[in-house]
């Protein structure tokens, strides 16, 4: 379905505002170092639905953090240490960012080209890394223990995203895009399909829960953990792949059944991008880094359980990855190309990373 017409329809009374955001784009020409205020409300959070209006806060703008990365990905975030950790892919390292003075140091480098990052319920770090191909979790002792490296036999492509269930299940996408360039690791040739997986919490066995999606990508659960979101980016390597958000419901909390679109990523009037990184508010909101296709596109785009796009965050670069942080978990954090962004909400993140 077209996502965007019924939100479309109900915003006559913001038109003003959200109507000319999103016919000339402030993201593409404000001061993003911080020297000249934005007048609120801010200009590049989009109301596309009335029921956006009730999750933006709106005494509150989007604030560059961070630049000088070359392609920001992986934010997640530490409750216990109040710090968040993100992948700078192409720079082969992890940055941490403190909440207490936003103070940002390089966390581990070599990272072997990491890319998604979560945390479990024991506050240990669960990261994909695109070079070795492999899942691996770091220790509160500081060593490293490989979860996944290999299915049937044959190594991973590239694993690229993670999440955590309840009961300790970890589920991960592996795309390959760590393989299919230099940039972003080594090439070399993908040997399977590009699946999910799940690795069992107790017997660390990996087992396979869909390679329905040409790439699968961003995959978050929903706040009830019935469902999940899965993003497939498999446009960027095969013309026949929709662009589109699927999802599934979740079976025993350990398999996938009946997927399905959840939304197209077209927006009427810019064209249809990419939807990459991907979280949920605790009401079951949809928040998805996009791009791909420019200015008054390339953001966050947020959609409601029911699959309407209801508003937008516009950004300057492509949005590859999002997470929810802060004290109150109430910051969304926003990996984007070369920057690292945030902007206060009036929602929390329904996961702990």
């Amino acid at each position: 379905m077209d996502t965007d017409e019924r939100g479309l329809g109900r915003r006559s009374f913001i038109l003003s505002v959200a109507g000319a955001a999103l016919a000339v784009p402030a993201a593409a020409q404000r001061d993003w170092s911080g020297r000249e205020p934005i007048r609120y409300p801010d200009p590049d959070i989009v109301i596309l639905d009335p029921r956006f209006a009730k999750l933006k806060a709106n005494n509150a703008s989007i604030e560059r953090i961070y630049t000088g990365l070359r392609w920001a990905e992986g934010p997640a975030w530490n409750g216990g240490g109040r710090y968040l950790i993100f992948s700078d892919i192409p720079n082969d390292r992890q940055l941490r960012w403190m909440e207490e003075d936003g103070h940002i140091s390089t966390f581990r480098a070599p990272s072997h080209y990491a890319n998604g990052n979560t945390f479990d319920y024991e506050g240990r770090q669960l990261t994909c890394e695109h070079d070795t191909r492999r899942v691996v979790r770091y220790e509160h002792s500081g060593t490293v223990t490989v979860l996944a490296d290999n299915w049937q036999g044959k190594p991973l492509n590239a694993p690229n995203d993670i999440v955590v269930h309840p009961d300790g299940g970890i589920w991960f996408s592996d795309p390959g895009y760590g393989i299919t360039s230099i940039y972003e690791g080594h090439k070399a040739k993908l040997e399977i399909k590009e699946a999910v997986y799940r690795i069992d919490p107790k017997t660390g066995k990996m087992e396979m829960v869909t390679d329905e999606a040409y790439k699968p990508n961003g995959l978050c659960f929903s706040p009830d953990y019935k469902k999940l979101y899965l993003c497939d980016t498999g446009a960027t390597h095969y013309p026949e792949a929709p662009k589109i958000i699927k999802v599934f419901d979740v079976a025993d909390g350990r398999s996938l059944r009946n997927g399905r679109e959840f939304v197209n990523m077209e927006l009427r009037g810019k064209g249809a991008g990419l939807a990459d990184g991907i979280r949920a508010d605790v009401d079951g909101n949809i928040w998805t880094g996009a791009g791909w296709v420019g200015a008054g596109y390339d953001g966050v785009h947020i959609f409601s359980p029911d699959g309407v796009r209801i508003g937008m965050i516009l950004l300057p670069e492509v949005c590859a990855n999002v997470c929810f942080g802060g004290t109150k978990r109430n910051r969304l954090f926003m990996a984007a190309g070369q920057s690292l962004y945030a902007v206060y909400v009036e929602t929390t993140g329904a996961h702990i990373a």
